[in-house]
């Protein structure tokens, strides 16, 4: 690999890492937003914790923050690949920023942009499982499902192959983030922990009731 993608891959990664709903929190509410609901440094948890209309330029941004890079990568002329690469590096950025201590987002936003560039199609896909679990009050398992069956959308395009391989990467950093879960502990060895491995996986955290769990204080546990 030239030294020329190596430093595209890398500034998606720092572009990536820019925790833009922090930083919102931080500006209009005083706030360290992984204190509230789900933890995550998110478009979400801006939508629940601080407005419903910051969801907006905080979501642009974090799109952008995928964008950008693997758009230069195919400017540059260095092959989809490299820009699927980069785009992800800018993924892997927004969920372990190295801003932060490595505890960011989940990764919706900035793969969305990665889409916009490589699978226009799959922009669209996504937002439509999305919004079905918000209708349904809950995102996480449609977010996984999306992922899961975009490579049918791939083959119906006849799309290159190498984005399956993407899309599988982001299933893998999406699978990663929600065990990992911004560094929160486990239960201890037992039927407790496996349950929470569970719900972290499908659902996207670690108690049953969906609403209690993303409207959650700091002073609650």
């Amino acid at each position: 690999m030239k030294m020329e993608a190596i430093l595209l891959i890398l500034g998606g990664y720092l572009l990536g890492s820019i925790p833009t709903a922090y930083l919102a929190a931080r500006a209009t509410r005083h706030i360290d937003l992984r204190r509230y609901g789900s933890g995550t440094v998110s478009g979400s948890m801006v939508y629940e914790h601080i407005s419903h209309w910051m969801i907006v330029p905080v979501g642009l941004f974090d799109i952008a923050k995928a964008a950008l890079p693997t758009w230069l990568a195919l400017e540059l002329g260095m092959g989809e690949t490299i820009a699927s690469l980069a785009g992800l590096a800018a993924v892997a950025g927004h969920n372990w920023p190295i801003y932060l201590g490595f505890t960011g987002g989940r990764g919706i936003s900035p793969f969305l942009g990665l889409l916009l560039v490589l699978l226009p199609w799959g922009f669209p896909w996504m937002l439509v499982f999305l919004a079905i679990g918000f209708i349904l009050g809950d995102s996480a398992p449609w977010a996984l499902f999306s992922l899961i069956t975009m490579p049918l959308l791939i083959a119906w395009l006849k799309a290159p192959p190498v984005l399956c391989l993407t899309v599988a990467g982001m299933l893998l950093l999406t699978i990663m983030k929600r065990l990992e879960a911004n560094q929160r502990p486990l239960p201890s060895p037992g039927p407790d922990r496996w349950k929470v491995i569970t719900r972290r996986l499908f659902f996207d955290r670690d108690i049953q009731d969906h609403k209690e769990w993303i409207h959650r204080k700091p002073n609650q546990s």
